[in-house]
């Protein structure tokens, strides 16, 4: 009798563990980034202007629940890729950033959303490094799945 306790106290704490509500289906899908429509903005080689402004205009989706997305905009004067787009713009030649723009901001999405689409309008400093950046967009469903976009663009 001793011995069926032992053998069933670990069988009882496994079960402890088991997720009660079977019912509900788990988030396994990344959301998305719709970056194909000639709403999206920015995209691949747009070219803006020091103390302007960059329009942000993205469609995310996610079966299940959105979280968050993060914008980041950093140079890219040593070439270096991302590779998330078979787009290749001309680039400037390599150099050294002396006052490079660093932009990074993450933004909720409200909760229960699907879809959502952000439209925002990113500053772009006056005293930057002017060449090559890349603009890189992160969005997170609520189960922590990640889809990264990023993008090139060129501030003069």
């Amino acid at each position: 009798m001793k011995y069926n306790f032992l053998i069933l106290l670990p069988l009882l704490a496994l079960g402890a563990c088991n997720d009660s509500s079977d019912s509900e289906q788990k988030d396994m899908e990344y959301p998305v980034i719709a970056s194909g429509t000639e709403e999206a903005s920015p995209s691949n080689c747009q070219i803006y202007e020091r103390g302007g402004t960059i329009p942000f205009t993205y469609v995310f989706t996610d079966d299940t629940e959105l979280g968050a997305f993060n914008i980041e905009v950093h140079h890219n004067f040593d070439h270096h890729t991302h590779s998330t787009s078979s787009v290749e713009c001309e680039m400037e030649p390599n150099k050294k950033a002396q006052h490079p723009w660093i932009f990074n901001e993450d933004f909720s999405i409200p909760s229960g959303q699907t879809s959502y689409s952000p439209q925002l309008e990113i500053p772009i400093p006056e005293d930057i490094d002017t060449g090559d950046y890349h603009f890189v967009i992160r969005v997170t469903d609520r189960a922590g799945w990640q889809q990264i976009c990023a993008v090139a663009v060129k501030i003069k």
